[in-house]
């Protein structure tokens, strides 16, 4: 365990992320390695290589892309690149025992951003847990088939998108009735775990390190005794509409898209490539607004709008198309209060009003 403190660790790490990014940047997988190695060599425990250089240094990455400094391909090329040196330092400082228990590491099922969960896998290795890191994406029913084989002391469950959070909640309710108690993270659960608690799981951490040390103070007898429906979680789910929102999927996206022809003008000269694209910005619109039906959250779907007009105008597509979107989609759902009352709302963050 480290001895710095919190003052000392980050004046440590700052030029090694300064390093490490420029190492990534140009796509130089040996001397990003060789970077954190050196510093372990000078002091630098392995713990603060992972989540004070290249956790920090893995956030800067998506915001280069969300900025559109980075493209999708160095973004992926950059999260390679950790994930391998993250490997090659975990085989160079093979962990103290394994004296704490069992933990199960995964990903919720449709999750692929996994490197969040493997700086938590690691870093509990580092502490003492036997870990089984399950990886990306991981489908509840296999999950909970692990737990039953393996035993073990918790499950921490990760997920970096919301639209996963329905998923998310079967796998909670599930891992407990299995007998094993879960641990939530990652951004799609709240920046103060708000849908972890909303979602019933037994402990949430804001990130690895607390993560480690709610795990250390153990979470015990899981909350969930036995499977249950969301229902009973949610009883706002009893109206359907996020069960014929998330089902009409597929007609909502192809009617909004037709109707942007008319709406939005600009889109008639779009290539089919722009189109493609269009389509799929509205499916994440439509994903994100079945979501906060899911957890009644107004919230969510306003703050994902927001951010997508950021994106969009970093690329030079103006933000004011979603108003259409918005417009379109209100349409066919005039009779759901709740769907309403969101695009309602959510227009109404996108311009100010």
């Amino acid at each position: 365990m480290t001895t710095r403190t919190p003052e000392e660790t980050v004046t440590a790490a700052e030029p090694l992320r300064a390093l490490l990014w420029d190492a990534l940047l140009a796509g130089d997988e040996y001397a990003a390695a060789d970077v954190l190695f050196a510093a372990l060599d000078d002091g630098l425990s392995a713990e603060e290589a992972l989540l004070d250089v290249i956790g920090p240094v893995q956030a800067e990455v998506g915001l280069g892309w969300a900025a559109n400094r980075l493209s999708v391909v160095q973004e992926h090329a950059a999260t390679a690149m950790n994930d391998r040196i993250i490997a090659a330092l975990a085989h160079r400082s093979p962990p103290p025992g394994e004296g704490r228990g069992r933990i199960a590491v995964a990903c919720v099922e449709g999750e692929w951003h996994a490197l969040p969960a493997r700086l938590l896998a690691e870093t509990l290795r580092l502490r003492g847990w036997r870990v089984d890191f399950l990886g990306a994406q991981a489908p509840t029913p296999h999950l909970i088939a692990h737990l039953h084989q393996t035993g073990p002391d918790l499950v921490a469950l990760s997920s970096s998108i919301p639209t996963r959070l329905p998923t998310a909640h079967a796998a909670v309710t599930a891992c407990q009735a299995a007998g094993v108690p879960v641990l939530a993270g990652g951004a799609a659960f709240g920046a103060d775990g708000r849908y972890a608690r909303l979602l019933g799981a037994d402990g949430w951490a804001p990130d690895a390190r607390a993560a480690a040390e709610v795990a250390a103070g153990g979470l015990g007898v899981p909350s969930g005794a036995v499977l249950h429906e969301p229902v009973d979680d949610l009883p706002h789910l009893a109206d359907q509409e996020y069960t014929l929102v998330s089902r009409g999927r597929t007609r909502l996206v192809r009617e909004t898209v037709d109707g942007l022809d008319d709406r939005f003008p600009a889109m008639r000269g779009y290539t089919e490539r722009q189109r493609e694209r269009t389509a799929e910005d509205i499916a994440h619109i439509v994903d994100f607004l079945a979501t906060a039906l899911y957890v009644d959250d107004d919230a969510l779907f306003t703050s994902f709008l927001v951010w997508t007009a950021g994106i969009l105008e970093a690329r030079g597509v103006p933000a004011r198309s979603l108003t259409p979107a918005l417009e379109l989609l209100g349409e066919p759902l005039r009779d759901f209060p709740r769907a309403t009352r969101l695009l309602h709302r959510g227009g109404a963050a996108l311009t100010g009003g």
